[in-house]
Order: structure tokens, then C-alpha cells, then sequence
């Protein structure tokens, strides 16, 4: 059973509720509206689906946090603590991160299931869109706005299963709001899962117009260039690499719309022309964060009183991650906070890919950078892993590996490299590239078979109790409710 259905049985009838579009009010109370009359106009079911993408971002009440939802920065915390990108001050760890760090998750720990919880509400959303305008008979919606918000809702629900297929291998298929139907839900198999977003991301690719943003040009909607964008990077994951090079290739060649930001400080900013989707977020003052990103607002140290700047580390980057950096990589210098003097007593470095934090946030501010979601960066190491592993040319992997090199100031890699080489190559790239963004080198090292022989010889983590710590266990309520539910491996 999954457990979060009662509650979003109401949620989804009231979806239109709260939004970060204007909202449509209705006078009915939550609980009486029907799918009729939640999507009987086109601003009505462009209102449903807003009240989606906000909950991602901004959580159910406005105040969403990198603590609690796996689209807000959970995914990113979670992932950077698993892997070898990210380490907890033990004086600080009051909320259970230090057993994400060491990879000693415990079944019952409070943390990982607001990485399920967040995601199935984000898919219950989305299948209550899909479902609303399919039973809508009202011809005040358009065929237009029942096209698109459909696409945009398969598109959200291949999003979210793809995190939990990721963190939590074998997940039940939800893809109706009938309680009747998923009440008994079992384990869909990996294959199975991926089979379903595949599907859902080819339906968003018919489906979304190549250009969706709101009147002030904000790609804060996908497209169907997010869903190429997703899709290659799922065909990727399961090795299809002839397709993954396809629908990276694809992307990377629409250079009207999307190019690598020269400068990297550009590169996470609302207006960043490397942004495929970005998540905006809230900008009423009614959450602490103002108008910082949840993931700013959490990994960027505090200052306050006449303490140095920076000075409250909690979480950091190990060294290992800084000692891989060449000399002038503009990375290292942009994307990665320095703390010299701090509470832990020693130097600290800190991921600062956002800029706005709790040490400059603005109370109902204007943010100037929004949640990236799907950038293009990834999207040349994703060709060119696809590339150096038979869908084309090691010369060609090896120049998409030299567009992300040249861009942060390091010099090409030789064509003369081997496959191995090259392989290794990318992996050091994605590392450098994408560190601390959504779990990336969590997944990387995972999808690869690298994960055991890396984090094994990681000081923190040993000893290595073993692989089951590769997964994180199924939430015990879900569990206890769900009568045909197992638990992974390791956590009986």
C-alpha cells in the first residue's frame, strides 16, 4: 500500500489550490471537487499542473527544503553523502546525515524517505493531471492545453520515477490515483520501471511544444527538449548507447536555443542559456529561504555576529574531490566556496554552485537563479560516454570531452588516448562537471559497477559492510501498510 494516497486523494482533487502561476479559485470545498471542474478550462488545468511543479520546489506549504524533497536539493544532499563528494561535521549532524556519509543507513532513518514521499506525491500529481483532462468533457479545454499538460505530466512522473528507480532500485508503478488500484501495489522490477519512463519521455516528446516558458521567456515548464534531454541520459543509464548519442546529439545541436554559458558564474542563474529546465522558486517571504534555491539555502555556510564569513561549515567537500582539479580549472575557482577560518578549527571547502544562501538570502527578494533541473553540459558527457562506448567514434567522445574541458580553461585531451582512457576520462569530467547536482556520482559510480572498489576504500566509509548499502531501504511505513511490499536486501 502507499500510504501517501489518503492524503493525496485530496490533494490532487484540490491541486489547483496553490500554485506558482495565478490561481483559478474555486468556491467548492477541497474535498467535493471533481475532475470536472478542476479541469474544465485550459487556466484551470495550466493551474493543476503549476500546483505540481511548486509542490516540487517549494513543498506543500511554501516552505520546501533540501531536507525534505528529493527535487528541492534532497536528491542532491542524499546522493553527495552516499558517494565521495560530500562530508557531515559530526557536531552538526543532529538530523541523521552521518550515516549517509559512512553509508551506514539505518531502515528506520528519517531521511531518505522524503526522497519516496516527495517523488510519489510529485507522481500523484501527475497522475492526476493525466487523468483529469482525459475525463474532462468540457469543451472550455482546448485539445491544445490537453496535449500539452498531459506531456508535461508524463514528462514530471519519468522525472520522479527515475530518482526512485536510482535510490531505491525495485518501486511500485503507480500510474493511476485510484486507491483500489495501488492499495496492494508490489515491487515493479528495474527493467520494468525504466520501461515506464521511457514510454512516459516519448510521450512528452510528441506531446510538448519546442519552446514552453511563461510570458517572461523562463524555462521553468518542460519541453520537448527536456524530454530528449531526459531521455538520453535514461538510455544512457541502461545502455543503449546508439540512442543515447541520438538524443544528446539532438539537443546539443539546437544552438539557437541552448549553448554552454562562457562564464561559469552564468551558468546557474535564471537566465543561463545552459538551462534546459530550471525549477522556480518561491518568491513570497513566507519560508526562510527567501530568495535562495533550497539547495543554496542548505550546503552554503552561515555568518552571523562578528564571526569571519562562511564561518558555520556543517557540510563539505572532501579533499579528495579538491586534489582532482588541474591548477586552472575556472571550476575550482567558481563553482567551490573556500571556508579558512570555521567552527570545525581547520580550512573547509564548500559547494557553491548557487551563490544565494542564508548568509545573503532576501526575505520575499527577487531570486536571480532558479533550481536547474537539465542542463547542457551534461548532455556532451553523455554523447560522448555513449560515444567512447561504441555509438561513435573515440575522436568524436574525446572532442565533446574537450568542449567541458576548454569551457572551465584546461587544455584537450589528446586523440591518441584508448578506449579505457577515454572511459576514464569521462568519468573524471562527470566527477568535475557535475558534482553536487542531483546525485550524479552517487548514480555514476552505481550504474557502472565502480561503487564497491571507490567507497570501499573511503576512509569514512569503512568498514564496507556491503553492496545492499548501494540502495536505501524501503520506508518502514510502507512497509507496515503495504502487504505486498519487500524490504531491499541488508535491511530485514
Amino acid at each position: 500500500m502507499l500510504t501517501f494516497n489518503y492524503k493525496f486523494l485530496l490533494l490532487a482533487a484540490g491541486i489547483v489550490m496553490s500554485s506558482c502561476e495565478k490561481l483559478v479559485e474555486i468556491d467548492s470545498p477541497i474535498d467535493s471537487i471533481t475532475s470536472a471542474e478542476v479541469f474544465s478550462t485550459d487556466e484551470q488545468a495550466k493551474a493543476a499542473m503549476a500546483g505540481v511543479y511548486t509542490r516540487m520546489i517549494n513543498g506543500e506549504d511554501g516552505r520546501g527544503t533540501a531536507r525534505t524533497l528529493f527535487s528541492a536539493g534532497l536528491a542532491t544532499v542524499l546522493g553527495g553523502f552516499s558517494a565521495d563528494e560530500l562530508n557531515v561535521v559530526n557536531t552538526a549532524d543532529v538530523t541523521g546525515f552521518f550515516s549517509f556519509n559512512t553509508n551506514k543507513v539505518l531502515r528506520n532513518n528519517g531521511m531518505s524517505p522524503g526522497i519516496w514521499s516527495s517523488a510519489y506525491t510529485a507522481i500523484y500529481g501527475a497522475n492526476a493531471v493525466v487523468e483529469g483532462i482525459a475525463a474532462s468533457t468540457s469543451s472550455a479545454l482546448s485539445e491544445t492545453a490537453r496535449k500539452k499538460l498531459t506531456a508535461e505530466a508524463k514528462f514530471v512522473r519519468a522525472l520522479s520515477y527515475f530518482y526512485l528507480v536510482n535510490f531505491f532500485g525495485d518501486v511500485p508503478l503507480a500510474l493511476t490515483v485510484d486507491f483500489n488500484q495501488t492499495r496492494n501495489a508490489s515491487r515493479a522490477s528495474v527493467p520494468d520501471v525504466y520501461k515506464q519512463i521511457i514510454s512516459d519521455l516519448k510521450a512528452a516528446q510528441a506531446g510538448l511544444p519546442p519552446e514552453n516558458t511563461n510570458a517572461a521567456g523562463e524555462r521553468i515548464y518542460p519541453d520537448s527538449w527536456a524530454a530528449t534531454a531526459l531521455l538520453a541520459r535514461v538510455y544512457l543509464y541502461t545502455g543503449d548507447h546508439v540512442n543515447a548519442f541520438k538524443q544528446s546529439g539532438t539537443v546539443i545541436a539546437n544552438t539557437e536555443r541552448f549553448r554552454l554559458e562562457p562564464d561559469l558564474l552564468n551558468t546557474f542563474l535564471k537566465t543561463s542559456k545552459e538551462a534546459i529546465i530550471q525549477f522556480r522558486v518561491n518568491q513570497a517571504s513566507v519560508s526562510a529561504t527567501g530568495n535562495a534555491t533550497p539547495e543554496g539555502f542548505f550546503l552554503i555556510p552561515t555568518t552571523n555576529g562578528s564571526n569571519p564569513p562562511f564561518y558555520h561549515v556543517a557540510y563539505y567537500l572532501p579533499q579528495d574531490l579538491i586534489n582532482i582539479f588541474e591548477p586552472d580549472d575556472k571550476r575550482f575557482t567558481s563553482w567551490i566556496g573556500f571556508s579558512p577560518v570555521n567552527i570545525t578549527g581547520s580550512p573547509k571547502y564548500f559547494p557553491f554552485k548557487y551563490k544565494t544562501g542564508a548568509h545573503n538570502r532576501v526575505m520575499g527578494g527577487v531570486p536571480t537563479e532558479y533550481y536547474m533541473v537539465l542542463r547542457l553540459a551534461e548532455q556532451y558527457l553523455i554523447r560522448a560516454e555513449a560515444a567512447a562506448k561504441g555509438a561513435s567514434s573515440l575522436s568524436d567522445a574525446i572532442d565533446d570531452l574537450n568542449v567541458i574541458r576548454n569551457r572551465a580553461g584546461v587544455g584537450s585531451l589528446p586523440h591518441s588516448l584508448n578506449q579505457q582512457q577515454v572511459i576514464d576520462a569521462i568519468e573524471k569530467e562527470r566527477r568535475l562537471e557535475l558534482f553536487m547536482e542531483w546525485g550524479h556520482r552517487w548514480f555514476d559510480l552505481k550504474r557502472t559497477g565502480r561503487a564497491t572498489n571507490v567507497l570501499s576504500e573511503y576512509v569514512i566509509k569503512q568498514p564496507w559492510e556491503g553492496d545492499y548499502q548501494l540502495l536505501y531501504p524501503i520506508p518502514e511505513t510502507e512497509l507496515e501498510a503495504g502487504p505486498n511490499l519487500i524490504p531491499n536486501p541488508g535491511y530485514y
